[in-house]
C-alpha cells in the first residue's frame, strides 16, 4: 500500500441571485459564489486535493468551464465522479483536511454538516473529514469581502479494491 498526498485551492467571487453552497450545505442569508458550475468552492478544492493526490489532473481538466454538460452542476456529483476516477487507479480517499477562508458568513456553525456531506460522498468516517473556517483578517479581497477561498489537503492510498475494513476512527479521539 502506498500513501498519497494532495493539496487543493479554489476561490470565486460572491454573485448575488445564486444560493451559497459549501460542501454541500445551503448556507441561507449569503450571496451565492460565481461559477460555471454551482460555485461549492469546498467540493472544488477537495476534488483538486484528491486529483493531485492521484496525478490526475485537476477540476478544469475533468469538468471544463466551457464545456455546457457542466453549467450549474452539483460539485458534490463531480466529487462522486471523482472518488470513481480514483477507484479506477486502484486508489481510495482516506482523510480530507479543508479551510475555509472568508469573513462571511461563520464557517463554524456549519462544519459539521459540512463533514457529514463530505464525508457521505467521500465513504469515509466523520473523524477522517475535517472542515474550519478562518478569516483573512480584513485583508486583501477576502477581507474586503468580495469572495471565499478554500484550501484542501487529501490523503489516497492505493490498493482501495482489497482494503474494506479501513475504519478510519482512532480510539479515545472524539469525533
Amino acid at each position: 500500500m502506498s500513501v498519497r498526498v494532495g493539496i487543493g485551492y479554489d476561490s470565486h467571487r460572491f454573485r448575488e441571485g445564486r444560493p451559497l453552497l459549501l460542501g454541500g450545505v445551503e448556507i441561507p442569508d449569503s450571496p451565492g459564489l460565481s461559477g460555471h458550475s454551482d460555485g461549492d468552492a469546498v467540493a472544488h478544492a477537495v476534488i483538486d486535493a484528491l486529483l493531485g493526490a492521484a496525478a490526475a489532473g485537476d477540476v478544469g481538466k475533468h469538468f471544463p468551464p466551457d464545456d455546457e454538460r457542466w453549467k450549474d452542476a452539483d460539485s458534490m456529483m463531480l466529487l462522486e465522479r471523482v472518488v470513481g476516477i480514483l477507484r479506477q487507479r486502484d486508489l481510495a480517499p482516506r482523510n480530507v483536511d479543508v479551510t475555509v477562508i472568508c469573513e462571511r458568513p461563520k464557517i463554524s456553525p456549519r462544519a459539521r454538516a459540512m463533514r457529514q456531506q463530505l464525508s457521505a460522498v467521500l465513504s469515509l468516517p466523520l473523524d477522517c473529514v475535517s472542515v474550519k473556517g478562518k478569516t483573512n483578517e480584513g485583508m486583501g479581497w477576502i477581507g474586503a469581502g468580495e469572495g471565499i477561498a478554500v484550501l484542501a489537503v487529501a490523503t489516497v492510498t492505493s490498493g482501495a479494491s482489497s482494503d474494506s475494513d479501513y475504519h478510519g476512527a482512532t480510539p479515545g479521539i472524539p469525533i
